[in-house]
């Protein structure tokens, strides 16, 4: 098969094409023929030597692709309502840069009915992610408020309409005004541009000084200490990527007088029992969203994997050069066939 491998650490153009022997599915694994790949932020950080690899999965980077099914355990398949020849979109703990990957059944979800393989594609690193973080972890409510720091990411863009298909008012902040608007569009009640305003002062203003119930933080850093300061009583922190820096001061005082919490997660090192806890809510609460078209996918922009480009030798180069770039607005994909 043909693949993208990580040639060194560095930038985006040590994304190279390679060919490997197909990987065979094991014991509860089906084997997927790849037809589009989502990009992540962990991949970038992975390919700069910042993400290592858990124990027993590709060193290929992606962590997300849509194809059919080629074969797998028939057993493990027939139990999940799947088969042989299916249209399935999965989370792979790596590997998912190649034509063919393999997947735990447990972690892959049927195609929505009508939905594109990049469409497909899209969905389950970002789905996956927020429902354990905003639903599982920090217990949103219908009626409580959600703040998303970086509305317009993959993860952003995800948040926003899953919680108010979920019946949660939405703050979102993002880096410009234009990133404003694609966040109201989405559906978030409110969007904080964070280079004009400090978003902890917009959100108590927004809520009339009660403060948030639930903040989704890729950021961390010195975010914590204007995060905690703009959580309602009982409010839930969820920090889930670094990217503003590991270390963090705050009041403490704030935790405990309103009784915070604060918590976080990594979802790419957790067994397959716990991913596979997270498929079946999704296919049992945000799948009928998904098709009832109040959740839709946010797609910037497709690649083809294979095809070099601008001096770039593959598509993903070229993709992880756009999400450092930070203009995307919703997800990057890698197609591999049509899609």
């Amino acid at each position: 098969m043909k693949c993208i491998e990580i040639r060194e650490y560095g930038a985006p153009e040590v994304l190279v094409l390679a060919e490997r022997a197909a990987p065979v599915a094991g014991a509860g694994e089906a084997l997927i023929r790849v037809m589009a790949s989502g990009v992540n932020r962990p991949d970038v950080l992975q390919r700069m030597g910042h993400y290592p690899v858990p124990p027993g999965a590709s060193d290929l980077p992606g962590l997300e692709v849509a194809g059919v099914i080629a074969s797998g355990d028939e057993a493990a398949l027939r139990a999940a309502g799947l088969a042989v020849g299916d249209r399935v979109c999965a989370l792979v703990a790596g590997g998912g840069y190649a034509e063919l990957c393999v997947a735990p059944v447990a972690q892959c979800l049927p195609v929505p009915r009508g939905f594109t393989d990049a469409e497909a594609a899209s969905l389950p690193e970002t789905c996956f992610t927020v429902w354990s973080n905003v639903f599982d972890r920090g217990r949103l409510q219908a009626g409580e408020t959600l703040l998303v720091q970086g509305g317009t990411s993959g993860i952003g863009v995800t948040a926003i309409q899953m919680a108010k298909a979920a019946g949660a008012i939405v703050i979102a902040t993002a880096g410009s005004e234009d990133k404003c608007a694609a966040c109201l569009k989405l559906g978030a009640d409110h969007a904080i541009n964070y280079r004009e305003a400090d978003f902890a002062e917009e959100a108590r203003r927004l809520t009339g000084g009660r403060g948030v119930d639930v903040i989704l933080d890729m950021v961390a850093g010195d975010y914590v200490k204007r995060e905690v300061e703009c959580l309602a009583e009982d409010g839930r922190l969820v920090i889930i990527a670094v990217q503003g820096g590991v270390k963090s001061g705050f009041d403490a005082g704030l935790v405990l007088r309103r009784r915070l919490v604060i918590t976080g997660s990594t979802l790419r090192p957790r067994p397959i029992a716990f991913k596979g806890a997270i498929a079946q809510a999704l296919r049992q609460h945000v799948w009928p969203w998904l098709a009832e078209g109040r959740i839709r996918p946010v797609i910037h922009s497709t690649f083809p994997a294979l095809q070099a480009e601008g001096g770039l030798p593959s598509g993903a180069a070229r993709a992880h050069a756009l999400m450092q770039s930070n203009q995307h607005v919703g997800k990057i994909v890698l197609t591999w066939g049509s899609s």
